[in-house]
């Protein structure tokens, strides 16, 4: 049982991130790394998820969705920048549990990581496939449902059911195409997602600005919809599962910390890009909230593009917007993609450095200094979920499986303070352990009024995460040959 808990030590993780043959370029500055957080913030759940979570569970009191789980994500936000002042190495969450609380609860994080990345930008791709059909139609060019359609649909009564489709086209080639770039380079990846978050951030605003004055306030009466009867279906238990489904629409400044090891000065400018990015999504997406209900009765935003149909109900006066929050919503989706599918390969890299996933993982491209093989493993798996399966099912693992992560976190900083006090923190998270403790608990809380259906999957994940653990990754852990390496000597 002991060595399950076995614990890296902080000096072996700084040592293993300047070995040259496994080292990564450093090139990105505070800018760029807030810009890295709102690219990976601002996207399906603002233009995808917001008018969906308001039209099945909160109706106008999504507003109240989001600030739950942005208060969940700000205490989470002040754990991960203190880890990522102390331990900058790329793995995020991974790497911190893997030098506080041990390997077993480091495999499982990391294990649990791949539904908030990989599965994260596979839902993305969904709901960028239905904005770039959406605005192709406006010209003419109609794309075949059989092609632009997950040939699966879910929902939480009828089950699984076959859709007629085929595949869904347009999110396969995205994935690629995004895959292809974070080949190329970092550096290259992050001004294309520069210019992509300057564009989704002005049609945001754009939005907010001119929508505000065709909102209509009898639109949001009632704030709060009478519950139905079925828990989770509006009323106060209506608010709170749609603060559990929308808490996908927060992940992304934690990708930032995936790039630790990319950033020029990581101890000082990890925490501005992660609390910085964190503090201007919030407002974002309240603002957005409020404006998109008032324009449209909930009821009316089940869509894939909601923020679209909210253009549309103002008329006249805001149909020359139709075009621009497309193209907004196209560029901010794809720059969710390519946050979220940079950040899942160099979890996966540090795991094979650590000996828990096969070597060929954590080898980088010569050229390019980039861990190319796991980004076209994550971008081969990513497009097949994308082109196979809906947003809805995909988005609600997301966000249980980023609970559970945020969870975990918060936990090791109490954990890590007990344990370790005499470590040098750049950044430390204040009013310990109350912060992280009502962090944990919103999280936890917030897992809980998910849809059983999740939970299951969920359980059904990790646990063949935990038999690849216990048939490999605990045999061939760089920890466990030290061990009998010491044995022998």
């Amino acid at each position: 049982m002991k060595a399950l808990f076995r614990k890296k030590s902080l000096q072996a993780l700084m040592a293993q991130a300047e070995e040259k043959e496994h080292s990564l370029k450093r090139t990105l500055g505070a800018m760029n790394l807030t810009l890295l957080g709102v690219g990976g913030i601002i996207g399906a759940g603002i233009f995808v998820l917001t008018g969906q979570a308001a039209a099945q569970y909160a109706g106008p009191a999504i507003v109240l969705s989001f600030i739950i789980s942005a208060a969940g994500c700000a205490f989470a936000g002040l754990c991960y920048a203190e880890f990522a002042s102390m331990i900058p190495i790329a793995g995020s969450a991974y790497t911190y549990s893997y030098a506080t609380i041990g390997e077993l609860l480091a495999w499982i994080i990391g294990w649990d990581l791949i539904l908030e990345y990989l599965f994260g930008a596979a839902t993305v791709s969904v709901g960028w496939s239905g904005y770039v059909t959406s605005f192709l139609r406006d010209f003419g060019v109609n794309i075949p449902y059989a092609l632009s359609s997950a040939p699966f649909s879910f929902d939480h009564v009828a089950g699984w059911a076959s859709t007629g489709a085929i595949i869904n086209l347009p999110a396969v080639l995205i994935i690629a195409a995004v895959t292809g770039l974070l080949v190329i380079g970092i550096s290259e990846s992050a001004t294309v997602n520069d210019i992509a978050v300057a564009v989704k951030v002005v049609v945001v605003i754009l939005f907010i600005a001119f929508g505000a004055a065709y909102v209509n306030s009898a639109n949001w009466h009632p704030f709060i919809p009478a519950n139905t009867g079925t828990f989770g279906q509006f009323g106060w238990s209506g608010i709170a599962r749609g603060a559990g489904v929308i808490f996908f629409a927060y992940i992304g400044f934690d990708a930032v910390s995936t790039a630790a090891q990319e950033a020029r000065n990581p101890q000082r400018d990890m925490p501005i890009g992660i609390l910085s990015s964190l503090a201007i999504c919030t407002v974002l997406y309240i603002l957005v909230a409020l404006v998109l209900t008032g324009i449209v009765k909930y009821d009316q935003l089940l869509v894939p593009d909601p923020i679209a149909v909210g253009v549309n109900a103002a008329g006249q006066g805001l149909f020359w917007l139709r075009k621009f929050i497309k193209i907004g919503a196209i560029a901010g989706l794809s720059s969710v993609m390519l946050v979220l599918l940079l950040g899942q390969p160099r979890i996966f890299y540090s795991m094979s450095l650590d000996g828990l996933l096969p070597p060929f993982f954590s080898k980088v491209h010569p050229r390019f200094r980039t861990p190319h093989i796991t980004t076209m493993v994550t971008g081969a798996v990513a497009a097949l979920l994308g082109g196979l399966f809906p947003i809805g099912a995909l988005g609600e693992m997301v966000s249980i499986g980023t609970l559970l992560a945020f969870a975990i976190v918060c936990v090791s900083i109490i954990v890590l303070r007990r344990t370790h006090p005499e470590l040098a923190r750049p950044f430390k998270t204040p009013l310990v352990p109350l912060v992280p403790a009502l962090g944990a608990a919103i999280c936890i809380a917030q897992m809980g009024f998910l849809p059983w259906a999740t939970w299951l999957r969920l359980i059904i994940w990790m646990a063949v995460g935990m038999a690849i653990y216990f048939f490999y990754g605990r045999h061939h852990s760089k920890l466990a040959e030290a061990r009998v390496d010491s044995w022998n000597k």
